[in-house]
């Protein structure tokens, strides 16, 4: 405070502090003095807080603003009340077919998104992942709706090649981001939802306030202790699951029928669903090729054309291996699936081997199609990042 240029104001320090800053309204004080205890006659030499100060200085900032505190042994959120519901919500169904091995997701719409643009609206879209797997290899994203905060979606988007195994162990993670044309797209809120909560053959709906948990940083922008720290986390829960476990590359749909009529084994390569990326743009360019081992005279081998720029490619190609029924009991069939390059070795993308020294589904399979002679059984298998011994040669084009 200034009186004539070049002169200041003087003020004492009582003057100076004689405010009350605690949060609420802003209330003078008497004395700066009262806030400090003097020394009186007592046996501790403490004096007893001023009558008309007690309720303020003993009283708690949340009083001060006229809230109510929580009760012993309550639980307090770190955040607001509406902290939550500030994202926004998104209404949303899932109906898991068990005979078709197939989820539908039908993302109806979203409000009171938060704003994320500058002119206080946001371009929505929703994206699906099923968790644990490949981030790329299992995508599936919405229609981007421009400038609104309640967008409507009514969209389906459907997983393939979903068995019962992962409606147990899987998790569907739904995350609704602002597209970006100038930068990065921004992530507003997500939501998880086990699959274990479906019902086979019934549709269940959602409506659910988004919550606030950012995706973890792709490796590329990670600092290197980030990325050590996220292989160790990862290697440590492959750990935990077992020794045995392999990353997941995608799913293939395989059909099997010995035919009596013809003696022989129909292999039928239906489809593949959610294969792993395996060039730059974020596709692949995928073939199947398969092998009935063990294959003395080297003539077990077929294979499907290139299905171009594609995760999910439908090939409906059939391949036919003459033997008597006794003799096939003894054989493995060997599934890849390929990344076809051009001028460099293809790249592989994964497989699976049906016989009797399989496991799981693929051992199921190969048992059925043997005791059921002239019946085309269909079944989707896993495709892992484990490489057949005889494939270990990678093959040009």
């Amino acid at each position: 405070m200034r009186g004539r240029r070049g002169d200041r104001m003087t003020i004492n320090i009582q003057e100076h502090m004689a405010i009350n800053v605690c949060p609420g309204p802003i209330r003078p004080i008497r004395q700066i003095s009262d806030y400090f205890p003097r020394r009186g006659p007592g046996p501790e030499g403490g004096g007893e807080t001023p009558a008309h100060l007690a309720p303020l200085a003993l009283a708690p900032p949340a009083a001060l603003l006229g809230a109510t505190t929580p009760d012993d042994g309550a639980e307090v959120d770190s955040y607001d009340s509406d902290d939550t519901t500030s994202l926004g919500t998104l209404e949303f169904d899932l109906l898991y077919d068990q005979a078709s091995c197939m989820l539908h997701c039908r993302i109806l719409r979203a409000k009171g998104l938060k704003p994320m643009d500058f002119n206080g609206l946001a371009d929505p879209y929703v994206k699906l992942h099923l968790l644990p797997g490949a981030c790329k290899a299992n995508k599936l994203k919405t229609k981007t709706q421009r400038n609104t905060l309640n967008p409507v979606w009514n969209e389906d988007l459907t997983y393939s090649g979903i068995t019962d195994d992962d409606i147990t162990h899987k998790v569907l993670r739904i995350s609704v981001c602002d597209e970006d044309k100038l930068s990065h797209n921004e992530f507003i809120g997500e939501i998880r939802v086990p699959l274990r909560r479906l019902k086979p053959s019934q549709k269940k709906h959602f409506n659910i306030c988004l919550e606030r948990q950012v995706p973890l940083a792709s490796p590329s922008s990670m600092s290197a202790a980030l990325r050590g720290i996220s292989c160790y986390l990862k290697e440590l829960e492959q750990a935990e699951q077992g020794s045995g476990l392999m990353e997941e590359r995608g799913r293939i749909l395989l059909g099997l029928c010995y035919s009596t009529p013809r003696r022989g084994l129909l292999v039928g390569i239906i489809r593949c669903a959610h294969l792993a990326a395996m060039d730059v743009n974020g596709y692949s360019d995928p073939y199947v090729k398969t092998y009935l081992r063990p294959d003395v005279d080297k003539k077990s081998k077929h294979k499907t054309c290139v299905k171009k720029k594609t995760l999910n490619p439908e090939f409906n190609e059939e391949f036919f291996y003459e033997m008597e029924l006794s003799t096939l009991a003894t054989k493995t069939l060997e599934v890849t699936v390929w990344d076809y390059d051009i001028g460099k070795s293809n790249d592989f993308i994964g497989g699976v081997s049906l016989g009797p020294g399989a496991r799981g589904e693929a051992r199921k399979h190969w048992r059925d199609c043997l005791q059921q002679p002239d019946a085309t059984l269909e079944r989707w298998h896993t495709l892992t990042s484990e490489l057949p011994p005889a494939a270990g040669a990678l093959p040009m084009a």
